[in-house]
């Protein structure tokens, strides 16, 4: 008996040092496959985000991390064609302001990551907004044509395909993980310049209100990016995804240490959406959100308790909406939406449009001096008409 108990500690323990061993030095053979709204994509284990506990060393280098990204990584062009104008054949038109011309067709440029080796791409929206072309260049020189799969503006997200095999792919990391002063490598096409690896660390989490997008969670960084760069690769030293670059806080127009990525984890939920549905669908609850401050505590007469602990206040409540139908009243202090804190409305916003409609979730509700949980059913939110 203690025969095979000692062989069984040693074979225990001999495996247990492999799977280290293997982590540390070849963390992509942990990687496992997933399937996102039908599409094959590759995630990283999540565990596989390093953590450096001493003073990092000044030779470190991310070669590894950047060749195994880079591949995956795209140039976008687009273009756009003239719009002419419908006066052209006027002939009293022509006799005041002469013959103008069909115009100037418009190009842009922009960077996008491919997640899947069926030829999904991943990039933002103002990339290819409006856009009659769309031609994808890869790293290895090979062209495509893209077609868009659609589009998310409330996040500046956009799903395209090509159609090419042997596609490199690139390996979705956990962007929840992810701890200010981690570092990570921004890969893009700066100014059409060609493929270019930048270095910094993450600035920031969690950013918001910056007036971008209408659900705002980015990663800040400041690892440079510049025009060029959007829908490029943030990845972490092992090269996995973290976040799609989208913008820059700029007054000359280049980078100027202070840019802002979309977490992966938004990013496959809009992928998701939009190869499963052709929408991305968000909840809804129905309800007035303020973000809490002096005057409010003292007009709902809100105890010192509910004061401290921040929130949400719900100044009004939509009647027979899902959060009336579960028990929310005006004057409660949302805290936490399915378990996430919330500190503000855009907090909030953006944790109950990731809820699913038609599935109760608990949101944690401060109500007097007592915390209570509430179960709601989130309704469907409707995408905001667009104005002809």
């Amino acid at each position: 008996m203690k025969r095979i108990w000692l062989l069984f500690s040693q074979t225990v323990t001999v495996l247990v040092a492999a799977y280290f061993v293997v982590a540390t030095l070849q963390p992509q053979w942990l990687n496992r496959r997933a399937v996102i709204g039908g599409v094959s994509v590759i995630e990283a284990p999540a565990s596989s985000l390093p953590r450096v506990t001493g003073a990092a060393s000044p030779t470190a280098s991310f070669a590894s991390a950047a060749k195994i990204a880079s591949a995956a990584v795209v140039s976008i062009n687009t273009s756009k064609a003239a719009v002419k104008n419908p006066q052209m054949n006027d002939p009293w038109f022509k006799f005041f302001f002469g013959d103008q011309g069909p115009g100037e067709a418009q190009a842009g440029l922009g960077s996008g990551v491919i997640v899947s080796s069926s030829g999904y791409i991943l990039t933002n929206n103002h990339v290819v907004e409006g856009a009659d072309d769309i031609e994808v260049i890869l790293n290895d020189t090979r062209k495509a044509r893209a077609q868009v799969i659609g589009t998310d503006p409330d996040t500046d997200l956009a799903i395209l395909k090509i159609d090419l095999d042997k596609l490199p792919v690139i390996v979705l990391g956990n962007s929840d993980a992810l701890q200010v002063g981690d570092p990570v490598l921004a890969i893009g096409n700066p100014f059409g310049v060609g493929q270019t690896v930048t270095s910094g660390i993450v600035s920031a989490l969690g950013r918001n209100q910056l007036g971008i997008n209408t659900f705002e969670n980015f990663i800040q960084t400041d690892a440079a990016i510049n025009p060029g760069n959007s829908g490029g690769a943030l990845v972490d030293v092992n090269g996995n995804l973290m976040g799609i670059n989208t913008a820059i806080y700029s007054r000359s127009g280049g980078s100027m240490g202070i840019g802002f990525a979309i977490p992966v984890s938004t990013a496959k939920q809009v992928l998701d959406g939009i190869v499963k549905d052709g929408q991305v669908t968000r909840g809804w609850i129905g309800v007035e959100p303020q973000d809490l401050n002096t005057e409010l505590v003292e007009a709902f007469r809100l105890s010192p308790e509910a004061a401290k602990a921040g929130g949400v206040i719900i100044t009004g409540v939509l009647q027979n909406g899902p959060a009336a139908q579960g028990g929310i009243r005006p004057g409660d202090v949302i805290t936490a939406v399915n378990g996430k804190p919330v500190g503000n409305v855009s907090q909030l916003l953006t944790a109950v449009a990731a809820l699913r409609p038609g599935t109760a979730a608990p949101l944690t509700v401060l109500r007097g001096e007592s915390s209570v949980e509430i179960a709601v059913t989130p309704g469907k939110r409707q995408r905001p008409k667009v104005r002809q």
